[in-house]
């Protein structure tokens, strides 16, 4: 016989749910209250039969918890909802209320295009990745590509396999051959792998592109896509070919496209423009000023800050409420002092020596990578005077400041190099013997400064030590590896063994980044970080530091917001966050960045309420700077009186204030207004209320463990629960590295090896399941079954006889898109409640059964006389199937409702939407709820 989806089949000695994807032959299965990992394809000749649930057994009695363990366990460990957002019950994280309205954003457009503008911290990868799930899931797409920086890929792999349960492949340089040799016949990567993580840098040369322009998937996310657009004659060759690559897919007015940054208004009009045009061409040009235009733009952009979202719709999102700021100056030693002092007179005479304007360009940047590193380090120092200058090399003046501002300044994040945190080389190799033997000199005048003589590292031990003394795990920021790897030498060697210390930097490739990142998290006792720049976006390390030290002074403010940025987020469990900087109060070259930029950065961003970059004249600033500190010999004071210097200065400065004025009004001028609060608040409401409230959760997983001797202990954020009394088979199904007793926390952030009371926690998870197949296993040890199918519970909650049916509800869903009608069958469970007997039954509302889920026993119901009510409901549930399958019918015109009213704008999907309820509700549970003897029975 041929088997329907949504139908009940028995096979391998197991109930099951047929899916559609089955034919007359061949089975696809779900397990009956089973994960979307159990799915098995089973011949029809393994003796697959028609099967029907159980009704439940009177003498499987159990207590007044059981009607809601076994509720709350069916929402939590559902997979495939009825709801409006697919992807909700399969993925791995519970977005906060304020996640979902990009999603609601996308469900409204035939074709998605979406800039998401999230401060920093705010969570713009679980937005994105909401969206991506959602298409995927209902088929409006085949594949997705994320297009982000080659530090950010790994990251992105690990967000999308461990919260959204996509395995994607990496596309860079180091793994492009590999993919290639997978392919089969002329397939291209893309269509080979319909999920993957590509460096936008890598595919944006025009031999990689047209390939992945042709071959692309329908669906793409762009991360920092603010770093593929420009203004006219504005930014480098790899900005413009970022933004030919971007521009060229969003010419395919069937690609769904979603944007990320934030940072999307620079002050810029024209780039900022030139990006609203990827969404839709009209917003190039339309009158952002009128009323219409503004409503345009919203349909496609979302931005929120962290204000704007602390607390929404009732629902607390935790960031660290201050970060604590301290400036710590130190002094050179006599030593260190002596070699500034001749290095310093070494590089004024070689910038004004030279032949040839090339020669003076490349002695420019050589001497200042030597000053930078100096100031840096010993080591830094030492390593730059063996190192041959890259502008050596170079063939023109030109070229000369192009490699030389890449190595030496600290570009904007666009234009990064593959090695950003290699110290510079000095040497022009145009040396005399007696210009060598000076630098031999200088070079081991540098070596002789390590440790004591470096006042510098000294101060840095001073503060570590007081960070760790305030509880503070800090993470020491360097400009350059060999820094680092001294740094870590040195406060590894003053720090002792209580405290652990590991340096990360662009030696290791991302993916060992992290992991020693993990191995020193790991660790008991204290720790310490120190890292270069190379951390300084895309990992996040909230989880386990709350502090930041700049030992090294950027040279570009944001470098500074980016690194601050990893601890100060969402997910830092402490209040405060510190971040120290260090800097040298008679270096020369400190005083200038520090003054010039870093301060005044601080100062805007207090001023106006918003962090901006620094404006492309940064470098002719800092340029200007460092050339009155060479070629005048002047210091930072006395270049402040400089008119030259002077007036490029107040230039910068007038453009970063306008350009942070700017900004802070477009924030307030785009901020997102399409979706309202309200019907985000209803649409939450109804899926949490589908899949488990934080309040179901919990209760659901303390009364388990109670039920299962485990020793409860109240917290301040939460419980303690003793894993030992657990019977085996839950230990083994949950996470291994847990602690134990085991912390369930009310709410992220949590530490490593805690869990979380939400549904998509693997500990919920796991003791959410076990719940739910030990109630339907009547043949296990009663002392390790939480829940049973039965219970009387005498009760002052009733004043008559009352019933509570908790059934699960099929439904066959049926969801237009691009790729056809795609049939699916979902879940749901009800709590119905009724009084009396089952044949004169009065049906009682939602209010009333959900009420019966926490009623509190008063006294006891003798066993016989229990098993008797129990058997009359059971004897009359054929009776009770009419008004069941009412219900189903009722069900699904509110899952109809729901799923039209979140795609209101989407006509081709409305109008095809059907979902239909399966004959036939399983009854998972039998519930009877009885006056108290003072009442009376009835």
């Amino acid at each position: 016989m041929g088997f329907a989806p949504g139908n009940l089949v028995t096979a391998r000695g197991r109930e099951w749910v047929v899916l559609p994807d089955s034919t007359d032959d061949f089975l696809v299965l779900r397990p009956l209250g089973g994960l979307d990992d159990d799915i098995a394809g089973v011949l029809v000749t393994e003796g697959v039969t028609p099967a029907t649930f159980p009704a439940p057994d009177a003498e499987d009695l159990g207590d007044h918890f059981s009607a809601q363990l076994l509720t709350n366990a069916m929402r939590i460990g559902f997979r495939s909802t009825a709801g409006p957002f697919r992807s909700l019950a399969s993925i791995a994280v519970q977005p906060r209320a304020y996640q979902l309205v990009p999603l609601m954003m996308a469900l409204r457009q035939d074709v998605v295009r979406l800039l998401i503008a999230d401060d920093v911290g705010i969570g713009k990868t679980i937005e994105a990745g909401l969206v991506a799930a959602e298409l995927l899931e209902v088929g409006q797409a085949r594949g997705l590509s994320v297009l982000c920086s080659p530090a950010l890929a790994e990251q992105w792999q690990s967000e999308l396999r461990n919260k959204f349960g996509m395995e994607a492949e990496l596309v860079l340089p180091s793994t492009v051959r590999r993919l290639e040799r997978g392919r089969i016949g002329t397939e291209s990567i893309f269509e080979r792998y319909p999920i993957t993580v590509v460096s936008t840098d890598f595919i944006k040369n025009s031999r990689r592109r047209h390939e992945f322009l042709r071959t692309c998937p329908d669906l793409v996310i762009v991360d920092e896509v603010h770093t593929c657009v420009a203004a006219s004659g504005q930014g480098g060759s790899g900005r413009t070919q970022r933004y030919e690559l971007v521009r060229d897919l969003s010419k395919d007015p069937t690609r769904h496209l979603i944007l990320a940054s934030a940072t999307p208004h620079s002050g810029k009009e024209e780039a900022f423009r030139n990006l609203l045009a990827l969404l839709d061409p009209a917003l190039e040009t339309v009158n952002l000023d009128d009323r219409k235009g503004r409503e345009l733009l919203a349909r496609h952009f979302v931005q929120r800050r962290r204000g704007d979202i602390r607390r929404y719709l009732d629902e607390d999102t935790p960031f660290p409420k201050d970060r604590l700021t301290r400036e710590v100056p130190y002094a050179l030693s006599p030593e260190y002092h002596a070699l500034f002092a001749k290095v310093l007179d070494y590089a004024r005479e070689t910038v004004r020596a030279g032949d040839g304007e090339l020669t003076k360009r490349v002695n420019w940047w050589s001497a200042l990578a030597l000053l930078r590193a100096l100031a840096s380090s010993p080591r830094a120092a030492a390593q730059t005077l063996r190192t041959r200058a890259a502008s050596a090399a170079a063939d023109s003046p030109d070229e000369a400041d192009a490699i030389g501002r890449a190595i030496v300044l600290d570009q904007a994040d666009d234009e990064a190099i593959e090695a950003a945190d290699t110290t510079p080389g000095a040497d022009n190799g145009d040396a005399g013997n007696a210009t060598a033997r000076r630098l031999r000199g200088f070079l081991a005048d540098a070596a002789k400064l390590e440790g004591k003589p470096d006042r510098k590292i000294t101060a840095l031990v001073k503060e570590v030590k007081r960070l760790l003394d305030d509880g503070c795990d800090p993470i020491v920021f360097c400009r350059f590896i060999d820094t680092a790897d001294y740094v870590e030498e040195q406060l590894q060697k003053a720090l002792g063994r209580g405290v652990t210390v590991r340096a990360v930097t662009g030696t290791l490739p991302p993916t060992e980044r992290v992991a020693r990142i993990d191995e020193l998290t790991a660790t008991t006792g204290r720790h310490v970080l120190v890292a270069t720049d190379c951390l300084s976006e895309g990992v996040n390390l909230q989880d386990s530091f709350q502090a930041v030290v700049h030992y090294d002074l950027a040279w570009n403010p944001t470098r500074h917001e980016q690194r601050e940025g990893r601890v100060d987020r969402f997910g830092q469990r402490a209040e405060q966050v510190r971040a120290v900087t260090l800097y040298g109060r008679d270096n020369q070259i400190d005083g200038i960045v520090l003054e010039v930029l870093l301060r005044k950065h601080e100062a805007i961003r207090k001023a106006t309420g918003v962090s901006v970059p620094v404006p492309d004249n940064n470098s002719a600033v800092v340029e200007a700077l460092m050339e009155g500190l060479l070629l005048r010999g002047a210091d930072a004071e006395q270049l402040s009186l400089d008119l030259d210097v002077q007036e490029k200065q107040l230039s910068l400065y007038r453009e970063w204030e306008s350009t942070a004025e700017r900004e802070k009004l477009a924030q307030s001028k785009y901020a997102q207004h399409a979706i309202k609060p309200e019907e985000v608040s209803a649409e939450v409401t109804a899926a949490r209320a589908s899949l488990g409230t934080h309040e179901d959760v919990a209760t659901c997983v303390e009364h388990a463990l109670q039920a299962l001797r485990s020793a409860i202990s109240r917290t301040g954020d939460g419980f303690t629960a003793t894993l030992a009394p657990l019977p085996l088979g839950l230990k083994d199904a949950l996470p291994p590295n847990r602690n134990d007793p085991l912390l369930f926390a009310d709410d992220l952030p949590v530490r490593r090896g805690d869990a979380v009371l939400t549904r998509t926690d693997a500990t919920v998870e796991a003791i959410a399941q076990y719940v739910l197949e030990s109630s339907l296993d009547a043949g296990m040890d009663e002392a390790v079954r939480p829940a049973r199918r039965c219970a009387v519970v005498r009760t002052r909650s009733v004043s008559v006889r009352t019933t509570l049916l908790v059934a699960r509800f099929r439904f066959h869903l049926e969801l237009p898109s691009r790729t056809g009608t795609r049939q699916l069958v979902a879940e749901d469970v009800a709590t119905l409640a009724f009084e009396g007997a089952p044949a004169q039954a009065k049906w009682q509302d939602a209010d009333a059964a959900g009420a019966l889920l926490s009623a509190t026993p008063s006294g006891n119901v003798p066993p016989q006389q229990a098993r008797q009510f129990v058997t009359r409901v059971i004897d009359g549930l054929d009776g009770l199937r009419p008004h069941l399958d009412a219900h189903g019918a009722e069900l699904a015109e509110q899952l109809l409702a729901a799923h039209r009213r979140v795609r209101q704008a989407s006509s081709e999907i409305v109008r095809g939407l059907k979902v239909t309820p399966e004959a036939g509700a399983d009854v998972l549970g039998v519930f009877v709820f009885v006056p108290s003897i003072e009442e009376g029975a009835k």
